[in-house]
């Protein structure tokens, strides 16, 4: 069986051109693109795209579902085989407008990788995400230790997170300068913080209990005044790894650079919860958490959206849907109870 297919290669790769220039997509997205179809040519034993058969698409599909995660073992999520589908239907759906392509492929064909009706409904389905409370949040985070620069790091971050409710990878890639703490502002700045569809917006500390703040606040008074770094370096940096004569590496203290990405943000907040014998709550989890609470403090749909808007969300049915789902259950004795006022 030939690993690689030069034809295929070349024809994945313009389309790789093509999903980075006219459909704008980013180099994460494009992997997963390129991942999936890989899937497909492995269901194939790696058959030129040339000879491609509709029963190829309907064998993909009895092939992907006998995929197993490699961490849990366990078959491949719903969601993880509409997604990868989809992502193959696509690729599917352009090849057929390419030179050479369009005597073996039809669009009826590419249609052939839809998914069933109800395995597409299981993968789409909300499903609750678990959350700490303002409570059980605030009790996790005055348990954290504040021993070493890097306690006062980790407590610092968590603080952080409560106040604004930032992403996991935007508090990775804040710079001191994206903060200003007498105001209270963050500035999510998309040509330098890792936003969500690179959106730039700025946000004010949310009402939220004042130990985050005076935590917070006493974290970046210390990295300008003792550490005295400056607006370019990291708001939350990493460890400096350094050679110690007779230990080999050891940890040098604070580097001048942040963290690359979002892992050890959530490692972070995880070992928080944990440490109080909680379920290892993520950082993304407490923006639901905020979002609860925002229900609590906001009188007005002016008030909502704003709430909405620190949080990143162009649109209140974001915050909603997302963060603030109501169950039929709930539906019911909410329009009960008006109905008793």
């Amino acid at each position: 069986m030939a690993k690689y297919i030069e034809a295929n290669e070349r024809i994945k790769h313009d389309y790789s051109g093509y999903l980075h220039n006219a459909k704008g997509q980013d180099g994460k997205s494009i992997d997963k693109a390129m991942a999936a179809i890989r899937q497909f040519e492995e269901s194939t034993k790696v058959k030129p795209f040339k000879k491609f058969h509709r029963q190829q698409a309907a064998n993909f599909k009895a092939y992907i579902a006998k995929q197993k995660n490699e961490r849990t073992g366990r078959p491949l999520a719903h969601s993880t085989v509409d997604a990868t589908l989809r992502l193959v239907k696509a690729f599917f759906h352009w090849l057929v407008s390419q030179p050479g392509y369009k005597r073996v492929l039809t669009y009826a064909d590419v249609e052939y990788f839809n998914n069933t009706i109800k395995a597409g409904r299981i993968a789409h389905t909300a499903r609750a995400i678990p959350y700490p409370s303002m409570q059980q949040a605030t009790h996790a985070f005055q348990a954290m230790p504040v021993e070493t620069d890097f306690d006062r790091r980790d407590k610092a971050l968590f603080a952080f997170l409560m106040l604004v409710g930032a992403r996991d990878g935007a508090a990775a890639s804040m710079k001191l300068k994206h903060v200003n703490v007498d105001l209270g502002h963050v500035y999510h700045d998309a040509r330098e913080v890792k936003t969500k569809a690179a959106k730039t917006f700025q946000c004010q500390f949310l009402p939220v209990d004042a130990c985050y703040r005076e935590c917070f606040i006493a974290w970046v008074r210390y990295l300008i005044d003792v550490k005295l770094f400056g607006p370019e370096d990291p708001l939350f940096p990493k460890a400096k790894i350094g050679v110690v004569a007779g230990q080999g590496f050891a940890n040098m203290g604070l580097a001048r650079e942040g963290y690359a990405g979002s892992a050890k943000i959530n490692a972070i907040i995880r070992s928080a919860f944990a440490a109080v014998q909680m379920p290892q709550y993520t950082p993304h989890s407490l923006r639901k958490t905020l979002v609860k609470f925002g229900n609590e403090k906001c009188k007005t749909m002016e008030e909502w959206k704003a709430w909405s808007m620190n949080l990143g969300h162009e649109n209140m049915a974001t915050t909603f849907n997302s963060y603030l789902p109501v169950s039929p259950e709930r539906q019911m004795e909410l329009i009960a109870r008006m109905a008793g006022d």
